[in-house]
């Protein structure tokens, strides 16, 4: 049975200090809250403070992004040992990474590699641009990227997916939860096909893209969908509580 899971992007938002203030009202919330992993991954300057805040609570601690070598002359990178003692998860592949930073397919493999040898869990964003919907592509450029990502990749079981359409990505456009459902469970027929059928259906696989407390129910429900990867929303508390509590209420065994 996959635990459902609610993961918190932050991206380039908050201070230290705006981020301590933002985990202390959230965790007793949160604390209240079973049967669902909830993730908050804030920039990588409050990893430490918000590690320290939320020690011996139910809230999991992740990264935004990582460099692929364990060290050396790259200047302003963060490697998997550096994260290995401050967190538990990684974002990969985030569309704005790949859209702003030129991150091509070949380098998230290598990011998915390099964090899996850590013992990290990696979170693995793909996602097709509005062109690549409206010419019907979408489930070419999700495979593509899946067997880009994944090359070398032998035994994939800490791995997470989230879907996230480019095109619903902080526009307030959120895709159809039917339509997204069927997109995720054409991902999970891709995992089924590149591993087997166990890894496929206990990998977990969230939805990303102008979630929020309003929307987040109708996905949800969807039964392919195992929770959200959050963005703007996580930065309200009483709104990424309502996300997780709704995901929990519905999802959670």
């Amino acid at each position: 049975m996959r635990v459902p899971m609610t993961a918190g992007n932050w991206k380039m938002n908050t201070t230290i200090r705006e981020a301590t203030d933002l985990v202390s009202e959230m965790r007793p919330l949160l604390d209240q809250i079973e049967n669902i992993d909830k993730v908050i991954c804030p920039p990588f300057i409050s990893l430490a403070a918000v590690k320290e805040l939320i020690r011996g609570s139910s809230i999991k601690l992740g990264a935004q992004n990582v460099y692929f070598e364990e060290e050396g002359a790259y200047t302003g990178e963060i490697s998997p040992l550096m994260l290995a003692d401050l967190c538990e998860f990684i974002i990969i592949g985030h569309s704005e990474r790949r859209q702003y930073f030129n991150e091509t397919g070949e380098l998230v493999n290598k990011k998915i590699l390099a964090v899996l040898r850590a013992g990290l869990k990696p979170i693995l964003c793909i996602g097709e641009r509005l062109e690549e919907n409206e010419a019907g592509k979408t489930e070419e450029i999700l495979a593509e990227q899946l067997r880009l990502s994944l090359a070398g990749v032998d035994y994939p079981r800490s791995l997470i997916i989230a879907y996230e359409p480019v095109w619903a990505i902080g526009t307030g456009k959120a895709a159809n939860s039917k339509q997204t459902n069927e997109t995720i469970g054409f991902i999970r027929c891709k995992i089924a096909k590149l591993y087997s059928d166990e890894i496929a259906q206990n990998m977990r696989i969230l939805y990303g893209g102008s979630i929020n407390a309003d929307n987040i129910a109708e996905f949800v429900q969807q039964p392919e969908i195992d929770g959200a990867l959050v963005g703007g929303a996580s930065l309200k508390a009483t709104e990424f509580v309502s996300i997780v509590k709704q995901t929990s209420q519905i999802k959670g065994r």
